[in-house]
């Protein structure tokens, strides 16, 4: 038997979760992505349909809201199995895609 510390380390070290680096880059990778590609075919409709001001920045983020949403979805709710914070699924690539959507967002005027 193992005394009474090598056991408390052993149950420490089960409740911390481990990450692979390499996948979880990978996985931000996608998030990063997705909302690039999703950011630019909204721009590109917010500029078909219209959207001027306030309303296409609106658009913009209920695409997010969407996206996250969807993202979300596909870890199957259980984001703290792929990524090591909630955070990161919902706004990462926030302001990036941001950026994008603004681009092609005037593109079609």
């Amino acid at each position: 038997m193992g005394s009474p510390e090598k056991r408390s380390k052993d149950v420490v070290m089960r409740d911390i979760p481990t990450f692979s680096a390499e996948n979880l880059q990978k996985n931000l990778k996608v998030i990063q992505n997705s909302r690039t590609f999703l950011s630019i075919i909204a721009g590109v409709l917010a500029g078909i349909i219209g959207f001027t001001g306030l309303t296409g920045f609106v658009f913009y983020f209920v695409v997010m809201l969407i996206t996250s949403v969807g993202l979300i979805a596909k870890a199957g709710f259980s984001a703290d199995l792929y990524f090591d914070s909630w955070n990161r699924v919902l706004f990462d690539g926030f302001l990036g895609g941001l950026m994008s959507f603004v681009l092609f967002w005037t593109y079609p005027f």
